[in-house]
This record gives structure tokens, C-alpha cells and sequence, in this order.
């Protein structure tokens, strides 16, 4: 087990961090830029913001008519708005892992809850991505959910905590009582003050009201929208109960599914959308998502105005990323752990104090690819280790060519692969889905058994991983009966 790094850096190190990333004329115009926007120290911060299982219900990305988060617009209107960004995996822990360490699942055999970031042989020693700002000069501070535990001692300076982490709890559960202990929603408790996401967003606020002798990477993880959908009381009279719009959910949807799929997708812990509806309970649980949503988009406000009201304003890189999506009755089905589109697809924005305002960019991309753009916009060294791709040319261009297609993973073989037009997906027992964005945007036709599109799924096939490392000691999690030795967590 490695030693946790000393939580301070000496004036040699910072030195040469500094001296060793001064921006020449070899950079790129954008971090150019940053040089001349990054003040004393000479590299911008980063205000690193985390939001757990949220999806496209965002205003800006449209999916859902009734969403109400107007700081996350506002932010998507400071920046670039990814419309088409997606997870490398639909679960917590995998994602997180595959973002902060910048390698893909199938190449760490990390697919399921556990095990966690440093008990992961092929993990444990892997440089995340505030870890390497700490070992550049930066000072990493973070708060909430960013790993799927708590702190990791190895990426911050200092961690604020959980805050409370998916409390607090009622005695009895509001709506659903049988299952999971998370799965519930409802409203709950009578305040702000008393919800984790909120404390968090007055941490990170307070810590952006500070100096700082060096740049800082500020980490902001927040816990709603997941399970359980609790939220005060007015967050859920902003979305009346009878003018709810539900998903679309029709059970001919599934018939082109291969069976693998449903195994894989099967989600033991999750409800079965006939017990939500025998509950009538369907309407209310999208209400709650949504409810949760504003109010972490509250959440997320508190932090954007005081960066904007501090002296880092001019001066700092905000990153707004989900670690994957969710469904909520779609497909028949209730959370993440699949790989169609409603569970890999999350919002993506990326502001930077030189960019160009209230730019979209439709190009496939993943969370994978933030370690290196992150890396590659602030100036330090590039790490060829890093399996994902830096976005910069993107963020400069949201037209320029990209060919690459984002590769999501759940378990051993099982890959989706989402270009700007098609999902390609195989399973590991060989059968496959193909879907035509452009035609089906809900993915209600598969296509992969039609000769005329043999050549598309060619030419996505070529870009499976060729690695696919068995599931890591210690796994579990999966909640599918397909790893049924990997399911208790």
C-alpha cells in the first residue's frame, strides 16, 4: 500500500511545477490564453462540480420539458454545453474510477460498486486527476461525493466530508415500502439547511471567498438527484404533481432486445416499474427527480455565484460533469446499469474564462476525456498513460473533426459505443443493438439485424476495446443475475 502524500508541497516543488509548465510559444492558442487570464500563479484553477446519477433532464439539454435548472443554463451559456458526452460506465463506482483515473474499465477490470479506487490492484497506485494538479503546485480541495466514498487521502490537500451523504433519512419510507433502503422518494425533510448538497455548496462557497498563494482544483460533489429523492417540500410544488409528463415506456419497445440485454440490465436492488405503477407511484417519482434536480441546481448555484463574486472569477476553469445517467420508467426500467441511451448519456459543460460563450458542440465525447483536457487547458505535463482524449480542439472548434465514438462498459464484454449518429452495442454473448440517433432518438428500433447497416456496425466494431481484463478481485455490485457471484455489496 502506498504512503498518502503529504497534504503540503515545498517552495522547490512549487517552483519547478510552475517553471516546468511555463507556457511558451509551443501551446495551443487556448492555453495561450490561459496564461494570460491566470493571474499571479500562473495556471488557472479548476472548479471541479460533480453531480450523482442526473441525466438529460437539464434545461439546456432538453430532456425533459418540465426541468427547471436555470444555474446550470446559465453555465451552459457561459460555456460549452456537450450535448453528446456519456459515462464509461452506468454505475457509481466504475465511472468515477474511469474519469479520475483516465483509464476505461476494461482495462482495470473495475465494473461494478466494488471494489473501491485503492483497493483495486490495478488502481491502487494510478495517479487520479486532483492528484496530479497536487503534484503540478495545485492545492486540491474537495467536498461531497467525488469517489464513491469518502475522501481519498492521496487527492486533497483537504476534504470538507460527506456532509451527511444521502441523509438525512425519515424513520418509515415515504412511497416505496419494500426493497432498498435508498429507494424512496418523497419530500423530505422541512429544510434546506438540513440536506447534505446543501452544506457542501456553502463549504465550496466559503472556500472560493479565500486567497490563495497557488492555484487551486476545487472538487464539489453533490448527491442529488439520487436515490432517495428526498427534497424540502417547495422544490416539489415547483413541479406540480398533476401536470407531470411521463417517460415514454411502452413494452413493444423491448421486443428487438436481445435476452442478454435484459439480464444485464436486470437490477436487482432497483424497483420493477410494475410495482411503481401498481403503487401509482410513477408520477411521483419523476416528480421527485425533477424536484431534486432544481434544488441541486439550487445547489449548484450558491457555488457559481461566489466564484463569480470572488477574485477567482476571471481566473478559474469550471467543469460540470454527471457519472451517468438514469431511467425513470423508460425501457421499463428504474436507475442506471444499462447501456442505452438514458443511462450513459450525462451533462457535460466546460467554461473557461477565454472560451466563446454559449457554445454546443454535438461531437461524441466522453467523461473519460476530461483528466486530459483538464491537463492539456491548465498547462501541465501530458501523461501518455491516459486512455481518454483531450477536448481542447473541440472547446476551440465545436465543428472540428472528431471521429472518435464514446465507449461505455458494464461488465466483462459488454460495450456501447455512441458516435454522432449511431449507438452500437455488443454483448458479451455476441448479439448486438444498433440504434440510428438521427431517425430513433429514443432508441426504439434495433437495426443490428438488418444487412444494410453490416457496414456501420463495421465500422463502429473496429472501436471495442481490444482489452477486456476479468472483473477485479474483490468485485461486487453488479445487481444483475449474469455476475450472480459479483451482486452483494
Amino acid at each position: 500500500m502506498v504512503t498518502p502524500r503529504p497534504r503540503q508541497w515545498s517552495r522547490r516543488q512549487f517552483l519547478h511545477a510552475v517553471g516546468a509548465g511555463a507556457l511558451g510559444a509551443s501551446l495551443s492558442s487556448s492555453v495561450r490564453a490561459a496564461s494570460e487570464t491566470s493571474g499571479r500563479y500562473g495556471r488557472p484553477n479548476v472548479l471541479f462540480i460533480a453531480i450523482d446519477d442526473l441525466n438529460d433532464w437539464v434545461g439546456c439539454m432538453g430532456g425533459h420539458p418540465q426541468a427547471i435548472t436555470p444555474n446550470m443554463d446559465r453555465l451552459a451559456a457561459e460555456g460549452m454545453l456537450f450535448e453528446n458526452a456519456h459515462c464509461q460506465a452506468p454505475i457509481c463506482t466504475p465511472s468515477r474510477a474511469s474519469l479520475l483515473s483516465g483509464l476505461y474499465p476494461s482495462t482495470t477490470g473495475l465494473y461494478f460498486l466494488a471494489p473501491q479506487y485503492r483497493e483495486a490492484e490495478t488502481l491502487r497506485e494510478i495517479t487520479t486527476l486532483p492528484q496530479y494538479f497536487m503534484d503540478h503546485g495545485y492545492r486540491s480541495l474537495g467536498a461531497g461525493k467525488i469517489f464513491h466514498t469518502d475522501d481519498d487521502p492521496y487527492s486533497f490537500h483537504e476534504f470538507g466530508g460527506n456532509m451527511g451523504g444521502f441523509g438525512p433519512r425519515p424513520a418509515e419510507k415515504i412511497s416505496l415500502p419494500k426493497g432498498h433502503p435508498l429507494w424512496d422518494w418523497g419530500a423530505y425533510p422541512d429544510r434546506d439547511e438540513d440536506m447534505p448538497d446543501y452544506k457542501i455548496a456553502h463549504w465550496a462557497a466559503e472556500k472560493l471567498k479565500q486567497d490563495y498563494d497557488v492555484p487551486f482544483f476545487l472538487s464539489v460533489g453533490f448527491y442529488r438527484p439520487h436515490v432517495p429523492m428526498y427534497a424540502p417540500q417547495k422544490w416539489f410544488d415547483m413541479h406540480p404533481r398533476d401536470r407531470i409528463i411521463l417517460p415514454q415506456a411502452a413494452r413493444e419497445d423491448l421486443e428487438d432486445i436481445p435476452p442478454y440485454a435484459f439480464q444485464l440490465t436486470y437490477a436487482a436492488a432497483a424497483p420493477r416499474h410494475d410495482y411503481v405503477v401498481s403503487l401509482n407511484e410513477w408520477d411521483h417519482g419523476v416528480q421527485a427527480y425533477l424536484a431534486c434536480t432544481t434544488f441541486v441546481d439550487h445547489c449548484v448555484g450558491v457555488v457559481l455565484d461566489a466564484l463569480r463574486n470572488s477574485p477567482h472569477a476571471d481566473n478559474t476553469i469550471i467543469v460540470l460533469w454527471s457519472d451517468h445517467g438514469f431511467h425513470l420508467g423508460d425501457k421499463l426500467r428504474w436507475g442506471k446499469r444499462s447501456l442505452w441511451e438514458e443511462a450513459t448519456r450525462a451533462p457535460l459543460i466546460i467554461a473557461t474564462p477565454w472560451s466563446p460563450k454559449g457554445q454546443r458542440c454535438r461531437r461524441s465525447v466522453a467523461m473519460i476525456d476530461l483528466y486530459p483536457t483538464l491537463v492539456d487547458l491548465c498547462g501541465l505535463p501530458p501523461r501518455s498513460v491516459l486512455e481518454g482524449k483531450s477536448l481542447r480542439p473541440l472547446l476551440d472548434n465545436p465543428n472540428a473533426a472528431w471521429d472518435r465514438p464514446a465507449l461505455t462498459t458494464f461488465g466483462p464484454n459488454n460495450h456501447s459505443l455512441r458516435s454522432e449518429r449511431y449507438r452500437y452495442t455488443r454483448y458479451a454473448d455476441g448479439s448486438e443493438e444498433l440504434y440510428d440517433h438521427d431517425a430513433d432518438p429514443g432508441e426504439r428500433a434495433n437495426l443490428a439485424g438488418r444487412e444494410e447497416y453490416r457496414e456501420i456496425i463495421a465500422e463502429h466494431h473496429k472501436w471495442l476495446p481490444e482489452i477486456n481484463r476479468e472483473p477485479l478481485p474483490g468485485s461486487a455490485g453488479s445487481d444483475s443475475p449474469l455476475y450472480e457471484g459479483f451482486r452483494e455489496y
